[in-house]
């Protein structure tokens, strides 16, 4: 016995200790992660330009897969044991999260759709609303990935199609022909699709570009850019099955597809506005070369992206031959001295794709204090560039003058306004676009947000308990009923059973009792075949993974029903019955987990909101009360900054739980404390209670999130329990399968001999 205690008493102190290491290792990333979600918050970038990823917290369990799922870092992230949105702004609407989400819990949409005046109205089928045969594809949809846009325009060519042969008069009849079924305007991924689809359908159609050849947008990405892509369906051409491509591969293959294929592309046709007619046909009106031209179609396919045209410094000297506001190849760029502006992506990499041509001497300026919207990759070799002295960042700039040989720039710093003048060569102004919404509106496009059909729901929808327990409720009183119809075999002793005429049928060696132990060590196989298709090591992708987590669930519930009739509704004190009890803790883990876990993460979670909130107040106090209430403000803010660091990341679950009782004694005191500053420097009443009440606002907000923390850590062990149960109950489940089998063949063997 003494050595029992000892051996135990060493491993229960080993297994607390790294416990202790692993809590506070969680501990330091989890605040790591919350600062950094506070910082997105601060410089904007936690929002999404277009699409970005909208949580159910009340479904999510913080399984990590949709983080780890995300072709973009920082995207989300897991606070508290829930995933979290923590840089949107990154986010180019892949929406793998969304399909590998197990619980359903994430939808990627439009932010903020109710709020934008950006996002046209269109239609399911992406028909202008207000404007009957006019259709949008692409980018201009508010809708970024090459994928979605090709998709687009194969839709959009098969709603034409459908609608084309109840026309009055047919396209290119002896009545009119030159009335086209079709014309699409812009030759990008959208338009290109929609030509090959209007193409399949035997439409006549026109495919009309400002540019002289095929690429949109693409066309004009840096030299050697990667463009992300999905495999993805060209409509009469074939599968792309590459998942990524450079830009100069992407426009080879536009022009592949448009000259095998025989497109109708009219290239260098500036789009300039479009005119409907009462009989419900339209004329599309462009520039050439050689002047104003106008085609008449029934349909018309805008396909012209959300840039426009560039966004223009209005300053002296812009109207410059050196002055460029796109790079498309930064190879033909060396020694010389270059200035980049803009804070995009687009500036980030053409500034870096100019550093590393020999000679350069580049020359970043931004408006801003800091890159928020750069994907992490490039923010990580932008600081790399840095370090190395390969370029340098002017933040707070702005260019005021251009000259031929030099650039003036304002450059805000601690001490005020500097002007300052650098050697320059060239200048590259990649500060975004303006995109065409005026021409869309003239066009007959409406930006009405009442308008638009309603997005999905992103409300909380619940654990989906109800239906769960149904389901289970279903599978038991299947289970208790089968057992009733048994219960003169089921209810006996079991020294007694063996001369019932139902045993060699119910017993768990032979006839439906052998039958249920088999069938639940099936549903056991397939239960973990779910950890196969959750794991990213693992190239299995066979359904989506909610599905998965459904047949899990199922699959968990009928395994232990099915054990428990192989018992015989009387599992003994054997390796099979230690088997069917570990799958019993199973599944109650399972039901904590999937269940019930969630709502001690999002509790937590909500108190870092209220702290983001709280600290956006206390920063505030400083600069809206004028210049007597500055100092106290600045003061105020200072403690309640300690309150929130002392209480939510300082010391251990043992000491933070002592200090609930001392909490309040801290609180005061720093009440006091601020009162008597307050008092000394005779400021209102009334600006000293509002500064005390937020300083006790956040006293409360960072110990809730602290203690609903150290709650949510000690809940958390569901996902040991389940983890290392299930190791055990399938090593048992295998020695019962073993020995079972041995049983089975000694039995037989003494039947025959």
């Amino acid at each position: 016995m003494s050595w029992v205690l000892l051996i135990g008493l060493v491993l229960g102190s080993a297994l607390a200790a790294l416990a202790l290491l692993a809590r506070r290792s969680e501990l330091r990333k989890l605040r790591s992660t919350v600062e950094m979600v506070e910082r997105a918050t601060r410089d904007g970038s936690h929002k999404a330009l277009l699409q970005q990823p909208v949580i159910d917290l009340s479904r999510c369990l913080g399984c990590g897969t949709c983080v780890s799922a995300c072709p973009e870092d920082d995207v989300l992230e897991l606070v508290h044991g829930q995933a979290v949105v923590a840089k949107g702004a990154h986010c180019v609407g892949t929406a793998v999260c969304e399909k590998e989400c197990p619980t359903g819990a994430i939808v990627v949409t439009l932010a903020d759709l109710e709020e934008r005046d950006d996002v046209p109205a269109v239609s399911a089928e992406l028909e202008a609303i207000g404007t009957p045969g006019l259709f949008l594809a692409g980018e201009v949809t508010a809708h970024a990935l090459i994928r979605t846009a090709i998709d687009h325009g194969r839709r959009v060519a098969d709603a034409v199609a459908g609608a084309v042969p109840n026309a009055s008069a047919p396209a290119g009849s002896a009545e009119d022909p030159e009335l086209l079924d079709l014309c699409i305007v812009g030759a990008g991924p959208a338009g290109i699709a929609c030509a090959l689809g209007a193409k399949g359908h035997g439409l006549s159609y026109a495919l009309l570009d400002q540019e002289s050849k095929a690429g949109g947008t693409v066309a004009k990405y840096p030299r050697r850019k990667l463009v992300l892509t999905q495999p993805v369906e060209m409509p009469g051409y074939g599968r792309l099955k590459r998942t990524s491509y450079v830009k100069e591969e992407l426009v080879e293959l536009w022009d592949e597809i448009v000259a095998e294929q025989a497109l109708e592309l009219r290239g260098s046709e500036r789009y300039t506005g479009l005119e409907s007619h009462a009989d419900g046909t339209f004329t599309v009106h462009t520039e050439t070369e050689a002047g104003p031209r106008a085609t008449r179609a029934r349909h018309v396919c805008l396909a012209i992206g959300r840039r426009g045209t560039p966004r223009m410094l209005g300053i002296e000297g812009e109207e410059l031959t050196k002055v460029a506001y796109s790079l498309l190849d930064a190879q033909s760029y060396t020694h010389a001295k270059l200035l980049v502006v803009g804070g995009g992506d687009s500036a980030v990499e053409a500034a870096l794709g100019l550093a590393e041509q020999p000679g350069n001497e580049v020359t970043l300026s931004y408006r801003r204090e800091a890159f928020f919207r750069i994907r992490s990759k490039n923010q990580a070799k932008l600081e790399r560039a840095i370090e190395r002295g390969k370029l340098a960042v002017l933040f707070q700039s702005q260019v005021v003058r251009i000259e031929q040989d030099r650039v003036e720039l304002n450059v805000e710093g601690p001490d005020g306004t500097e002007r300052r003048v650098l050697p320059n060569d060239e200048v590259f102004v990649l500060a975004g676009g303006i995109a065409p919404f005026e021409l869309l509106k003239s066009s007959g496009v409406s930006f009405d947000a009442s308008l638009r059909p309603a997005g999905p729901d992103t409300s909380e929808q619940g654990t989906g308990l109800l239906r769960a327990l149904a389901l289970g409720l279903a599978l038991s009183l299947g289970a208790l009923a089968f057992a009733l119809l048994n219960a003169d075999y089921y209810l006996l002793e079991t020294p007694d059973r063996p001369s019932h005429p139902k045993h060699d049928s119910l017993r768990p060696g032979l006839g439906l009792g052998l039958g249920f132990g088999i069938a639940s060590v099936v549903l056991i196989l397939g239960n973990l075949a779910y950890l196969l298709r959750r794991s990213p090591k693992v190239r299995f992708e066979l359904g989506s993974l909610k599905l998965w987590m459904t047949a899990h669930v199922g699959t968990g519930v009928l395994a232990v029903l099915c054990a428990m009739l192989h018992g015989a509704m009387a599992p003994g004190d054997t390796v099979g019955g230690h088997a069917f009890l570990l799958l019993s803790v199973l599944l109650l883990t399972g039901v904590v987990g999937r269940y019930l876990y969630s709502y001690v993460p999002r509790a937590a979670n909500g108190r870092e909101l209220e702290l983001l909130e709280v600290r956006a107040q206390a920063a505030s106090v400083a600069t809206e009360w004028g210049p007597e209430l500055g100092p106290f403000g600045e003061r105020a803010k200072t403690e309640i900054e300690s309150l929130i660091e002392r209480r939510q990341w300082k010391g251990n679950l043992p000491g933070r739980v002592l200090a609930l009782f001392g909490s309040q004694h801290d609180l005061r005191a720093t009440m006091a404390r601020l009162n008597r500053e307050a008092r000394q420097q005779d400021l209102p009443q009334e600006q000293i209670d509002s500064t005390l009440a937020l300083a006790r606002r956040a006293h409360g907000a960072a110990l809730g999130a602290a203690h609903f923390e150290d709650l949510r850590g000690v809940v958390s062990s569901w996902r040991y329990l389940h983890r290392w149960g299930a190791a055990l109950m399938v090593a048992l489940v295998v020695l019962h399968v073993i020995q079972a089998l041995r049983y089975s063949a000694s039995y037989f063997q003494g039947s025959l001999t």
